[in-house]
């Protein structure tokens, strides 16, 4: 019981590190497209090195750093003096790279621009096989299996509101400069919390996902509808230890997904799973809505730590 309080703590101050480093710790945004040299052009004018903090950082966020330090030692202690076998020093080295104290990586893979939201050690490639490894992705399989209770829901509900004007909706003046006007979204889940509301349109859907307890991340669940001859520009999303399943459900033909110059299609009824810190584009230069379902979960090299 001791260890499972212990993890829970963590984990929300986990959120509140990413949902910071976000909105102004780190100088990269999930929805901005910024290269690395840009970046080390932004550290240098900050004339930072390895004892220097971030300077963006204003007096509150460094006392949510100092807080996060604390609760880091506090966790390191309990495994200490445990037998978990878990090392904190992965997360140690996050801390620190998201708050400007060492320097990002170089990508190692083309296309690769992680942000400095980053997890060492985690495998990084564009595309990942989800139904092909049962041991990391045990919920594709069932997930794709049955796809028809998300397919059919969905058709339902855009029937009754008449092809959907009513329901998706975009998230964000600054997403739409990046997602473009012909993108928008129906949110089931989101910073670990369900919409009770949405889920009530979707119910079948809900109960399917829940039953595969899937590590959902921050970003959680939605619905994404991209409109007829629209896309979404090229971008990264920055954070290295969260993966994106994208489930077809109504894909015209033409539409593409493109990452790290490596372009595929959905298919109606399975995942394309991708790493989208890995810079990505989507197009849809046909005459009808294309629908996907995206879920986001945590890389599955992450330890329980």
């Amino acid at each position: 019981m001791q260890y499972t309080h212990i993890n829970v703590h963590f984990s929300l101050r986990y959120r509140r590190i990413i949902s910071l480093t976000a909105f102004g710790v780190s100088f990269v945004t999930s929805y901005t497209r910024v290269t690395h040299d840009a970046i080390y052009n932004l550290r240098n004018a900050c004339n930072l090195n390895s004892s220097t903090k971030v300077c963006a950082l204003s007096e509150r966020q460094m006392q949510f750093w100092e807080d996060v330090d604390d609760g880091l030692k506090n966790i390191s202690r309990y495994h200490e003096t445990s037998s978990t076998g878990l090392s904190m020093d992965r997360i140690k080295t996050f801390a620190k790279t998201a708050r400007g104290e060492i320097s990002i990586p170089q990508p190692s893979v083309v296309g690769h621009q992680p942000s400095e939201e980053y997890v060492h050690g985690l495998t990084a490639k564009p595309f990942w096989d989800a139904r092909g490894d049962s041991a990391q992705f045990p919920w594709a399989e069932k997930l794709e299996d049955q796809s028809h209770i998300i397919i059919e829901e969905l058709e339902a509900k855009l029937a009754r509101d008449q092809a959907g004007n009513s329901l998706f909706a975009g998230d964000s003046s600054l997403q739409n400069q990046v997602m473009g006007s012909g993108w928008s979204a129906y949110r089931l889940q989101r910073l670990g919390v369900w919409n009770a509301e949405n889920c009530k349109e979707f119910p079948r859907t809900y109960n399917l996902l829940q039953s595969l307890e899937i590590p959902l991340a921050v970003r959680g669940v939605c619905f994404a509808k991209q409109g007829p001859q629209s896309g979404v520009q090229p971008h990264s999303d920055g954070r290295n230890f969260i993966l994106t399943s994208h489930l077809g459900l109504k894909i015209p033909e033409g539409c593409w997904f493109d990452v790290a110059n490596e372009k595929k299609s959905w298919i109606e009824g399975k995942l394309t799973t991708v790493d989208t810190s890995f810079e990505h584009s989507t197009g849809n230069p046909s005459n009808e809505d294309r629908y996907v379902l995206i879920v986001d979960f945590w890389h599955p090299e992450l330890n329980d730590v």
